[in-house]
């Protein structure tokens, strides 16, 4: 694509998928409003059993997000897919809602897209930013997924599965989401470096989560992405 230039002011959709997260839900949305970009928010309940459900609404009156809900729980994927589609602003980054990602990186994350240098950012958990030292299988497996994608996209991407990632909205409508749970993360690599779009990496924080504190994703998720990055690396 073109260099784009500088919008006088950016409109930025933060996307929430939500899953069971009622103990983080309300500071997560705080510490969204309290950035300065976000211009809309768009929260997709994916059918949470934990009382989350019932705890948006009413948060809603005091935000005023969007909100988007599911009446079976489908997975991330199948939530950023419902959200993308309610998606009005120029320039859009998914946010978890689980506290791992901090709304405080914004500014690293969104600048290259403001600027006019970059149509897709990812954030990095590798580059340098402070994070929760934890599980040691989980970089392996990370660092494994991270190079299959890059040996099959030509991309050198240190966090291809962090979910800190942000775009132009009109990516949107060149490319089809087919992935229901965490697979969501290769497919959407796989689909833009076909795409040739101009892709850069930041550094960021993290603050990972323990199963006990409530992590979800898991050996079958990475299973999964295997199979995610060999066949849209191949298929749309």
């Amino acid at each position: 694509m073109p260099e784009t230039p500088l919008p006088d002011k950016p409109t930025v959709t933060v996307l929430l998928p939500v899953y069971n997260e009622r103990e983080t839900i309300h500071e997560i949305l705080r510490r969204v409003y309290a950035s300065p970009f976000p211009t809309e928010v768009v929260v997709v309940d994916d059918a949470s059993t934990d009382g989350t459900t019932d705890l948006l609404p009413e948060l809603q009156p005091q935000y005023g997000f969007k909100l988007l809900a599911h009446e079976r729980n489908q997975g991330k994927g199948a939530a950023l897919r419902t959200g993308f589609g309610a998606v009005t602003q120029e320039f859009v980054i998914i946010q978890d809602a689980d506290l791992e990602y901090d709304p405080h990186d914004y500014p690293t994350v969104l600048t290259p897209l403001f600027e006019g240098k970059a149509d897709v950012v990812f954030g990095s958990r590798f580059l340098g930013g402070p994070h929760r030292v934890l599980y040691y299988w989980h970089f392996v497996a990370n660092r494994m997924l991270t190079t299959l994608s890059n040996m099959l996209t030509n991309l050198n991407l240190s966090d291809m599965e962090v979910g800190y990632k942000a775009f132009r909205r009109e990516i949107l409508d060149r490319i089809q989401i087919k992935s229901d749970r965490f697979n969501f993360e290769p497919e959407f690599t796989a689909k833009v470096a076909r795409l040739r779009l101009r892709i850069y990496e930041t550094p960021i924080s993290y603050s990972g989560r323990t199963y006990e504190e409530g992590k979800k994703i898991g050996w079958r998720d990475a299973v999964q992405a295997i199979v995610a990055i060999v066949r849209y690396r191949f298929f749309k």
